[in-house]
């Protein structure tokens, strides 16, 4: 049987519904934290919470589409661009308020940037898949980022703060280093296709 007579994946289907629904939740999640404004109450919760089913929504979402074949083109654009919009919601606001430093903000969000400009630069010659290192920054990034979330200080006192900063500086470091190896895949990538 030929792939040509192979269906097509439908656009509306289970993956990508949970794909908009993490981009719905942004607007929520960014609208609980400003309410919240760094006093730790209600609002900060919701923001937590509405942060933690966006994330869950993302692992559920690449699952479904890989188990049951739901792989789209929409989707292969729509799920980073959701996964982008809310981590970089959530680091500019965590350094709005003043419980993240903006250097560590805009060191990640210039490498999640960049990456994605290069990732289309160079799809004429390939496409570069995600690395298994891209996927333990992701994770690692949402831990931080929830850890930071959580208003540990003001449930444990400022010694909670330290494993936060522990592991966004893990962040920081993944971030880094998986950019790196993304522009020398990128460079090889180019390469092989000139030959």
């Amino acid at each position: 049987m030929s792939s040509s007579s192979t269906p097509a994946v439908p656009v509306l289907n289970i993956a990508n519904v949970l794909t908009v629904v993490r981009i719905l939740l942004v607007p929520f999640f960014i609208w609980f934290l400003l309410l919240d404004d760094g006093s730790a109450g209600l609002f900060r919760w919701l923001a937590v919470l509405t942060f933690a089913v966006a994330i869950y929504t993302d692992k559920l979402d690449g699952d479904l589409a890989r188990s049951r074949g739901l792989i789209t083109d929409f989707g292969k654009i729509a799920d980073p661009i959701a996964d982008k919009l809310l981590i970089g919601s959530a680091l500019v606001l965590l350094s709005v308020l003043g419980e993240l430093w903006w250097w560590v903000t805009i060191v990640i969000l210039v490498r999640e940037i960049g990456i994605t400009l290069l990732r289309f630069a160079v799809i004429r010659y390939g496409v570069m898949p995600a690395s298994r290192g891209g996927k333990l920054k992701t994770v690692v990034q949402t831990a931080a980022i929830l850890l930071f979330l959580i208003p540990l200080q003001a449930i444990a006192g400022d010694w909670a703060w330290w494993p936060a900063a522990v592991v966004m500086a893990a962040a920081v470091v993944i971030t880094v280093v998986t950019g790196v190896d993304y522009v020398l895949q990128a460079i090889r990538l180019r390469a092989g296709a000139r030959r």
